[in-house]
């Protein structure tokens, strides 16, 4: 592959998770990607100033039934976009949520 061809293939990846829906990382496990080569050429592309908007937008997180066949776990838990999950949350010690993603 070309460095032409390679620039193009992850433009249009780019362009393609922008429209998406998903975060980066989900993106590119259903795309079959390198998330830190992704991550590179994202980048690259908005330091370029290319036409297109490359960064996450904020608005609503999707949200799924949970898979009952999976173990149940005790509290809350909290995925973020990042891969990074947040678990065992519960009345006893919500409060530290706020500080956890202050942290972040």
């Amino acid at each position: 592959m070309t460095s032409q061809e390679r620039a193009n293939f992850w433009h249009q990846h780019v362009i393609n998770w922008q429209t998406s829906g998903f975060s980066g990382q989900a993106y590119c496990k259903q795309q079959s990607l390198t998330y830190h080569q992704f991550v590179y050429w994202r980048k690259k592309y908005a330091d370029s100033n290319q036409d297109c908007e490359l960064t996450e937008r904020p608005g609503f997180a999707k949200v799924a039934a949970a898979d009952h066949t999976l173990p149940r776990q005790e509290g809350l838990s909290i995925s973020l976009p990042n891969g990074m999950a947040i678990s065992g949350l519960h009345g006893d010690n919500i409060h530290l949520l706020g500080a956890i993603l202050e942290q972040l």
